[in-house]
């Protein structure tokens, strides 16, 4: 069994995510493919980790050739997927995602919120279902709409339950983003452009024959789950099947099913077993020295479950009590500090480690690059970290 050391999986790292100097993305959705999806739950995640991979060192992608991947060329799409989480992904790959992922993401949700709604005595599994497809009619005939707009055309949409009914933090929600939710997560609907600035969340949707020609493809999910790991694979490997069960949020049966469907070999990471595509397990050549600033939740931070080997000492101020890592600094593979954004857009930084005088004067040059590249925007993760809160004052 061959050994793949930290520095061997670091130099992976650094070249199939697009982070050496050597290997960056010619675009966004390029970008994205070398990690397979960009996290999207922080809307500025996915433009910070694009622009940290693509376009020549020095000069990251800008925001409207990001915009144009995600909203007119329409290479990237936003989702639903692995962990119940939002991924912008190729759009070549939402089939994939969409049957190994969003289904039973879909199917876990509807039976949430039936329960929900039997105890509030609202509605059951037929009413739910006519809801939805009046409206994704109204959608369609719009074309374009807001959850708000499609409440106006449906208003069943506004029904409302009591949450945590004679709790502190008792609230009443409506079904809008439940509906919306399920019919995005079944394929019906996409996320289009928002309603508002690259940091903003409040989506218009499509239906989603109008945004991606032909609709979306069902393959069958066993086929779109290996898929699927094959990528991850091919992105983040070596890594072991802890690593891909905690990345897809599968169940042991189904991630050894998908590994089963495409053989990978086995390499000795150092006492664990680890795996990679059979025609990947020779040795990678290492690139040259490289630094980057990465954002909140960037998808090489969030590829493993077992992050020590990138990640060495540094959770405790990187990482919030949820596993959600904040923005960092790396150098050569390797986690070595973490950054902040403070109003008006200044990039401050601290090295968690001695870093080499080198090291330290092309992070501040990064730094200073990020800072142009944000021009007075302030960033704030939604998941917030220890050490991003100490800078960001």
């Amino acid at each position: 069994m061959r050994v793949i050391g930290p520095q061997e999986r670091r130099a992976r790292l650094g070249l199939r995510h697009h982070l050496a100097d050597a290997a960056r993305a010619a675009t966004p959705a390029e970008a994205a493919r070398g990690v397979v999806a960009l996290h999207a739950t922080d809307p500025a995640s996915v433009f910070l980790a694009a622009a940290a991979r693509c376009g020549p060192p020095g000069a990251p992608a800008d925001v409207g050739r990001i915009e144009h991947a995600l909203y007119t060329e329409r290479s990237l799409v936003r989702l639903l997927g692995m962990r119940r989480t939002m991924f912008v992904v190729p759009a070549g790959l939402v089939p994939v995602i969409q049957a190994g992922c969003a289904q039973a993401v879909a199917a876990a949700q509807r039976r949430r919120y039936l329960r929900l709604m039997a105890e509030a005595g609202l509605g059951d599994g037929p009413w739910l279902r006519d809801v939805e497809d009046a409206t994704a009619r109204a959608l369609a005939a719009r074309g374009e709409a807001t959850g708000a707009q499609l409440a106006d055309d449906e208003p069943r949409l506004r029904s409302q339950l009591v949450m945590a009914a004679g709790k502190p933090y008792e609230a009443r929600q409506s079904i809008t983003s439940w509906v919306l939710l399920l019919l995005a997560a079944d394929g019906r609907i996409v996320r289009g452009r928002p309603a508002g600035s690259w940091l903003s969340t409040q989506w218009r949707w499509v239906p989603a024959e109008a945004w991606l020609p032909g609709g979306l493809p069902e393959p069958p999910p066993e086929l779109a789950r290996a898929e699927l790991a094959r990528c991850w694979l091919a992105a983040f490997g070596p890594g072991t099947e802890a690593d891909l069960r905690w990345w897809t949020g599968w169940t042991a049966g189904q991630v050894r099913q998908a590994l089963a469907a495409i053989g990978p070999a086995e390499v000795d990471l150092g006492g664990r077993t680890g795996l990679v595509l059979p025609e990947d397990a020779g040795p990678v050549a290492e690139p040259d020295p490289w630094v980057a600033l990465l954002p909140a939740l960037d998808p090489t931070a969030m590829g493993w479950s077992e992050r020590s080997w990138y990640l060495g000492p540094h959770a405790p101020p990187l990482m919030d009590t949820s596993g959600n890592i904040g923005p960092t600094v790396w150098s050569d593979g390797r986690v070595i500090g973490g950054w902040a954004c403070r109003p008006g857009g200044e990039v401050a930084w601290r090295l968690l480690e001695d870093a080499g005088r080198d090291t330290e004067s092309a992070v501040a040059g990064a730094a200073g690059r990020l800072a142009g590249w944000l021009d007075g925007t302030q960033v704030v993760p939604r998941f917030r970290t220890p050490l991003e809160r100490e800078l960001s004052r």
